[in-house]
């Protein structure tokens, strides 16, 4: 039927054509719309057809186009049909020959040659197929597919698929369903195709078998063999991997390392994926020095709790000739009660022995136990582990927690740490009315602690101690400034399980302090360096008055020095705690002015001084201290610049003007200009006051940066390749001691679909030794990592300031970008 139409519209029934607006010249061509019912139907029959004998339908707008199409809906979706000759049957079947053409919903194929049965909805292509189905490729010879239920087989069968631009080639791919397929003798890789005759792809699974789960984004090769570099580097028996980033069961990839006390690591964990809100991790490891150990962890979450459960076992260290073992449970929930909600929270961590932080760290990945789980940066080195559980009520103007905490101290000879009071228990009361008359605001806080101590570390009794602070404030708030006078009273009681030195078995105490805040704001318009702004003027006066009072007899159970800083210097107390209350008469004067970019509000720089100036001397003091009887303490000066959105600084200088020096000085900056591209920098510096008791001063420097950038490229071009590699670590250098004391230093080499990665680690776990490590990861983007010497990501991300892991930055595609 060369240049003619088959009409499929019921034979009584005439039915005019109609002409499509031309977009190209199409030859000799016919279009067909098959959906189970009798339709109308399109043609264009080239040069000189007629004009519409209708008005075309109007479009519709949609908020957006959908990415996936209802079940539902499927099955109502009509299917178009078009090629240069058809032939069939209404409702029965069609023939299409010459850039034949079917389309139903997200499904495209094309072919030389196509047959149709509309019954089966089942087509049959052959001769150069090509196949999008919601934006996955597929070419071959050979097609038969069930359309609207994806059943059915490609022979020799090239493929791409969209979320992770896999690709691969196989004799014949399986169709189970829309989400399930079988790939026999296939290959896999994300490596993108070049142009070039001899491409090799970098990485490449070669398997007998490969099934395609959809639904669960799991892949499983069997049979098969992972190549690097045209080099097997991994057999498979059977591998999961997968298609996004939704979690799967299955085994993760392994760690291998060196160790030069434990030997050779190889740790495999195990990942089970539960339920949506459940998953847990089993870890077994393998020392050669010490033996096999298992670690596991639990994770859940629920609407009203959730938490995490770790725990590792290691019997009969054959270095320490003892079992190693480490647990730990957070819980974070709310419980029913006959008074409404109460919220319970868990936190509970402890090891074996002494020297277990020292041999298994945080980067010791199966038998940590000491990194809080789910937590970066969490310290590596963590001597005081708590042991605590907390059950607080609230209901309006009223506040209860009930509170237990014990510590568990791990000593070294060479540093010993005193450890803190147990809590055994803790009651807390608090009462914050939220309306009160003439604008007061008022609140009052009660506690009673029982202070237990480990035995051998303090010559004090323990104490059963009970407080009460009420206070009462008026602020007078305006837009250009305010005033709050405060009085607050604070009563103190101590029962002792034992006689102080002077005998006595209680001891209680009670003392008001008076204080008044004021501050002024004036705002200008500003122009500096080329730019306007709001600068603004903000003198602040505050002053504070407490009686003195002996407390040299009271035990110190919770209580130490504030730091001093530009947030303390306008606090009553000197200390944090409830056993020492500072006799102060005392006037804090201070000025800080701010650049405000007018448009954003965004602070473009601030810059502070304060000042206090005490009226008598501060008798009240910790143990062993002095009295303060400076009538001027040091200057605190304070500057913060972004100037740009790149550009940050940050510095605090603490003066003595007696002296002329200054005694801790910290300047921090930081440069980020873009993706990858970060620099920081800091001089810290101390030195020995009532509040330090070792002087230090360190330089801190870290980056990320691309290599190319430092000798004038920038990635594109002729440059690509250079752009690639980047270069990224921290240094911490002591000036004092004049060595390095933590070095992490790291390159990365990204490909279009692999990462590789060398990180350097030194790090001082005492005073007079490091660990040093080398680390090694094979990133493969779209399948897994494998890594040699434990994990260098986790250490990148805890160390360098703002790294950003390479290949992030990826944007999930849409079935629209491959749109046929």
């Amino acid at each position: 039927m060369d240049r003619s139409l088959l009409s499929l519209a019921p034979p009584a029934t005439t039915t005019a054509a109609r002409t499509l607006p031309p977009r190209r010249p199409l030859a000799r061509l016919a279009a067909l719309m098959l959906c189970g019912v009798p339709l109308a139907v399109l043609a264009q029959a080239g040069e000189g057809a007629a004009e519409p004998a209708e008005a075309a339908p109007a479009l519709r707008t949609s908020p957006r186009l959908q990415e996936t199409l209802p079940a539902d809906i499927r099955p109502q979706l009509p299917v178009f049909v078009r090629g240069d000759h058809i032939t069939g049957q209404p409702d029965i079947s069609a023939t299409i020959e010459g850039n034949a053409e079917l389309r139903r919903g997200d499904t495209v194929i094309r072919a030389d040659r196509m047959d149709y049965d509309v019954a089966d909805d089942r087509a049959k292509a052959r001769g150069h197929v090509h196949m999008n189905r919601a934006g996955n490729l597929y070419d071959g010879t050979l097609l038969d597919l069930r359309v609207d239920a994806f059943s059915g087989f490609f022979s020799d069968a090239r493929y791409r698929f969209l979320q992770t631009a896999a690709h691969g080639e196989a004799t014949r791919v399986d169709f189970i369903d829309h989400d399930r397929s079988v790939v026999h003798d296939a290959t896999y890789t994300t490596c993108q195709r070049t142009d070039e005759a001899s491409w090799q792809p970098d990485w490449i699974i070669r398997a007998k078998t490969i099934r395609l789960d959809r639904a669960e984004d799991v892949g499983v090769a069997e049979d098969g063999v992972l190549e690097f570099k045209g080099v097997p580097i991994l057999p498979i028996s059977h591998i999961s991997f997968p298609l996004s980033e939704r979690r799967k069961t299955g085994l993760l990839p392994p760690t291998i390392a060196i160790d030069s006390v434990s030997g050779v690591e190889y740790v495999q964990p195990y990942y089970w994926n539960i339920a949506p809100n459940r998953d847990a991790t089993l870890t077994p490891l393998v020392m050669s020095r010490r033996g096999v150990g298992l670690g596991g962890e639990f994770r859940y979450l629920e609407p009203r709790y959730s938490g995490e459960l770790n725990a590792s076992y290691l019997p009969s260290d054959q270095l320490r000739q003892i079992n190693r073992w480490a647990y730990s449970v957070r819980h974070r929930g709310a419980v029913d009660t006959p008074l409404g909600d109460m919220a319970l929270n868990v936190n509970v961590r402890r090891v074996s022995d002494d020297n277990y932080w020292r041999d298994f760290s945080l980067r010791s990945s199966g038998m940590a136990g000491l990194a809080t789980p789910g937590t970066p940066g969490a310290q590596i080195v963590q001597r005081l582990l708590p042991g605590e559980a907390s059950l607080g009520w609230a209901r309006g103007d009223n506040q209860v927690s009930l509170r237990t905490l014990k510590w568990q101290t791990l000593q070294d000879v060479t540093a010993p740490i005193t450890p803190p009071y147990d809590r055994m228990p803790q009651l807390h009361w608090r009462y914050a009315p939220l309306q009160l008359g003439g604008g007061l605001d008022a609140t009052v806080d009660a506690d009673y602690t029982s202070f237990e101590a480990a035995p051998g570390f303090y010559s004090q009794p323990n104490a059963r101690r009970s407080y009460a602070v009420a206070q009462v404030s008026r602020p007078f708030l305006a837009p250009g400034g305010f005033i709050t006078p405060r009085l607050q009273l604070h009563a103190t009681q101590y029962e002792f399980s034992g006689p102080l030195s002077n005998g006595q078995l209680t001891a209680s105490r009670a003392l008001p302090t008076f204080s008044l805040d004021s501050g002024l704001v004036f705002e200008r318009d500003a122009h500096f360096f080329g730019g306007s702004y709001l600068q603004t003027l903000e003198p602040r006066a505050f002053y504070t008055y407490t009686p003195y009072r002996d407390q040299s007899m009271l035990p110190v159970y919770d209580t130490a020095a504030n730091d001093f800083n530009f947030t303390s210097i306008y606090t009553e107390n000197a200390f944090g705690g409830n056993d020492r209350i500072a006799d102060n008469n005392l006037l804090t004067l201070g000025l800080t002015t701010r650049l405000i970019h007018p448009d954003t509000g965004a602070q473009a720089a601030r810059f502070g001084i304060a000042q206090r100036l005490r009226f008598a001397d501060q008798k009240v003091t910790l143990p062993g201290g002095a009295p303060v009887s400076e009538r001027l303490s040091d200057v605190l000066l304070g500057a913060g610049i972004n100037w740009t959105p790149q550009w940050g600084l940050d510095s605090t200088v603490q003066y003595n003007p007696k002296t002329g020096r200054s005694l801790r000085t910290t300047v921090g900056v930081n440069y980020s200009p873009g993706n990858y591209r970060t620099v920081s920098a800091a001089y810290r510096m101390q030195k020995v006051t009532d509040l330090i008791a070792l002087p230090s001063e360190q330089l801190d420097l870290g980056w990320q940066w691309p290599l190319a950038d430092l000798w004038g490229g920038h990635g594109n071009g002729k440059d690509r390749t250079a752009g690639r590699w980047y270069t990224m670590g921290r240094l911490n250098y002591s000036l004092q001691d004049r060595k390095l004391v933590d070095t992490v230093v790291g390159l990365e080499y990204e490909s279009c679909c692999w990462i590789g990665r060398v990180v350097l680690e030194r790090l001082q776990n005492s005073l007079v030794t490091a660990n040093t490590r080398l680390m090694f990861q094979l990133e493969f983007t779209g399948f897994s990592r494998l890594s040699l010497g434990a994990n260098p990501l986790t250490i990148l991300r805890q160390y360098v300031p703002r790294y950003q892991m390479l290949g992030t930055n990826v944007n999930t595609p849409s079935r629209f970008s491959q749109y046929d």
